[in-house]
């Protein structure tokens, strides 16, 4: 609340928020339009590896041609303009109060917000996936540098945080939290070539509309799921099964019933879980009234006295009484990017950030695998991401999905196996790798005191 007359406030003051954006993609370009219409807030610089693309980001989203003719960082805060440049180093070294890291690419997120920790800048980190594979240390690392590093609002992660702080705050335990998405047990096979059959289109329509085939593949074969339960897991201190995401079909009146443990009559492996569920029935049709687009918090009456005003007040529950849900039916990623800026930039507040490591995504084998193999990461042919503890998967050296592009197989692995890091030959002079295996040595320790 009140982020919006904070804005209005500094724009009166002449002071907005100097905001820059990495990478122009379709999330960004959403941010991009966003900023547009939002008072207090100036989009200062973006940077692209084609800053072409930059610039057609603020012009399709109607900008007008000259926003992007600021020749440096410097004109463009005195101008009110926008700077374009393919070196996002130029960001790091701008007096600018929060940094947007929306590349995509894990590798790339992680170096970006040390250099933006490193120059005092805050990082609103879209690029979950480089959160599910080091979000805890470079939470640690912002906290030393007294930055700020948050999830993103818009996208689901943060947006089922807020659901969870909220119910906490009124007193509700809680006992579920997730998303909805089209599953079936085969999509976990899915690959580039088959995953337009799965959506219902060709690929002809699809390559006319610019549809890239792995990253809509990352959305079904189950990957992005496990990402973004990670980042929630790993911020909310919910946790998932043993068994990694089971996908359970279930719509928005069936959350309170389906949603709470197994010794209460659900589906639930243990009260404060981490949950994806289904808008298909396993037979393949759709499931009624579904969240596929959506996110929901499933919480439980502390006592007899809330169970019977949940009951008053015309709350759905389940059979007892006792559980209840609250769902969002959409999300709106880049366009509610704004929120977490102000959050972050006003009051610095993350939207929604590591707390410590308790999930992990570990690379898993759709087929097959030989030595030699090149893998090739999200949404590829070779592997997806499973959700896992973070104890199953420090214990087996599991081998973040995260870093599972461009590196050898040294052995054979079977379908259906989760990969190590001793399945693979490493650079172990990557920057993102170190910083990984800097986390599993950091975390391991406070994982085996717990058990």
């Amino acid at each position: 609340m009140n982020l919006h007359r904070l804005l209005l406030e500094r724009q009166a003051a002449g002071k907005p928020l100097r905001v820059g954006l990495i990478g122009a993609g379709k999330f960004g370009t959403m941010f991009v339009a966003s900023a547009r219409t939002t008072a207090g807030l100036h989009l200062a610089a973006i940077a692209d590896l084609d800053p072409a693309r930059a610039k057609e980001s603020l012009l399709r989203t109607n900008w007008p041609a000259e926003q992007a003719d600021a020749p440096s960082i410097d004109a463009a805060l005195k101008s009110g303009r926008t700077f374009l440049t393919d070196d996002a180093a130029k960001l790091f070294a701008a007096p600018l109060d929060v940094i947007i890291e929306a590349t995509g690419n894990p590798a790339a997120g992680i170096a970006h917000a040390l250099a933006a920790f490193k120059a005092g800048k805050s990082v609103v980190m879209v690029n979950v996936e480089a959160d599910a594979v080091a979000g805890p240390l470079l939470a640690r690392r912002a906290a030393e540098a007294g930055v700020v590093y948050s999830l993103a609002y818009g996208d689901q992660p943060a947006l089922i945080c807020e659901m969870v702080d909220w119910a906490r705050a009124a007193g509700f335990p809680v006992t579920a939290a997730g998303k909805g998405t089209k599953y079936l047990p085969a999509y976990h096979q899915s690959t580039p070539e088959t995953v337009w059959g799965h959506y219902g289109i060709t690929a002809e329509r699809a390559r006319a509309g610019g549809m890239n085939p792995q990253m809509f593949n990352s959305f079904l074969d189950g990957t992005k799921s496990a990402i973004e339960m990670a980042a929630v897991a790993n911020a909310t201190g919910l946790t998932p099964a043993p068994q990694g995401l089971e996908f359970p079909p279930c719509g928005v009146d069936d959350l309170a019933s389906v949603l709470r443990p197994r010794d209460a009559g659900g589906q639930l492996h243990h009260a404060g879980q981490v949950e994806v569920i289904s808008s298909l029935q396993r037979d393949g049709q759709p499931v009624f009234r579904d969240l596929r687009w959506g996110v929901y918090v499933v919480f439980e009456a502390p006592s007899d006295y809330v169970a019977n005003c949940f009951a008053e007040y015309g709350l759905v529950t389940d059979s007892s009484g006792r559980y209840s849900a609250m769902y969002k039916p959409f999300h709106l990623i880049g366009l509610e990017l704004g929120i977490s800026v102000a959050s972050v930039g006003l009051r610095r507040e993350a939207t929604g950030v590591a707390t410590g490591f308790r999930a992990d995504v570990v690379a898993t084998a759709k087929c097959d695998l030989q030595p030699g193999e090149m893998l090739d990461g999200e949404g590829g042919y070779m592997v997806y991401g499973k959700l896992m503890p973070a104890t199953d998967s420090l214990a087996r050296g599991g081998l973040p999905l995260g870093l599972a592009h461009g590196i050898k197989l040294t052995r054979a692995v079977k379908a259906g196996t989760a990969l190590s890091w001793s399945d693979v030959a490493f650079d172990a002079q990557s920057q993102a790798v170190q910083f990984r295996r800097e986390m599993e040595a950091l975390f391991a320790p406070q994982q085996q005191a717990a058990q």
